[in-house]
């Protein structure tokens, strides 16, 4: 108990340093998070069209997700130095495996039946795509960006092993001076930004789901 309350008398002592911290952990994972839904997405649709490729962009994003990310982050200081953009390369590296999965598997799995009718009303493979695909596709796409972003909020978090910023600075600077109280103040940071993006996002998936597909995750029909 005693622990908690040097904790939290620490976030008042030092309140506009974790403030300062919090906004750049904030803009890295957005920055991250942006980059990795744009290739990502663009990724899951066009391996839609190549099985071959398909096989193999996955098997390459399974392998990134293998890597260690701390060994990601180190890999990548010969090749763009120490800080931000390092950060960013490897978390956007890091993240790309769910959305360009979930991607196309959604997009994959629409219905047969769905598509041959939409394509026998003489609907062009662009309309297919963006009228009837990805619209159907889009709470499992969802569901793969709501899983990269707690992710990556997370793994930011290394980026001040490699003279990066955000929240990893405190927990760094905890484990260099001893200072268990700043380690901790850092991690409950870190786990409150995710845990409240998580809430968010988990409200908008729900939505998602009841508007596109008529249940919830729970899969409920909604009446």
């Amino acid at each position: 108990m005693e622990f908690m309350k040097d904790v939290f008398s620490l976030y008042f002592e030092r309140s506009e340093f974790f403030l300062t911290l919090l906004y750049e952990h904030i803009i890295i994972t957005f920055i991250a998070i942006v980059i990795i839904t744009i290739i990502g997405v663009t990724s899951g649709i066009l391996i839609t069209r190549n099985k071959v490729a398909a096989n193999i962009v996955l098997a390459a994003t399974n392998f990134l997700y293998t890597i260690p990310s701390i060994a990601l982050f180190g890999i990548l200081v010969p090749l763009v130095g120490i800080g931000d953009k390092n950060a960013i390369i490897a978390l956007s590296l890091y993240g790309l495996l769910p959305i360009i999965r979930n991607t196309y598997v959604g997009i994959t799995e629409v219905d047969n039946q769905i598509i041959e009718s939409a394509i026998g009303m003489g609907t062009t493979q662009k309309q297919l795509l963006f009228k009837i695909q990805l619209p159907l596709a889009l709470p499992v796409i969802f569901a793969g960006f709501r899983t990269m972003v707690i992710m990556t909020i997370a793994l930011a978090a290394i980026a001040a092993f490699i003279g990066g910023g955000g929240l990893g600075v405190a927990i760094w600077r905890g484990i260099t001076t001893y200072f268990t109280e700043m380690i901790m103040a850092g991690s409950l940071l870190v786990a409150l930004l995710a845990i409240v993006t998580d809430f968010i996002l988990g409200i908008i998936e729900k939505r998602l789901r009841i508007r596109i597909l008529g249940k919830t995750n729970e899969g409920g029909i909604q009446s």
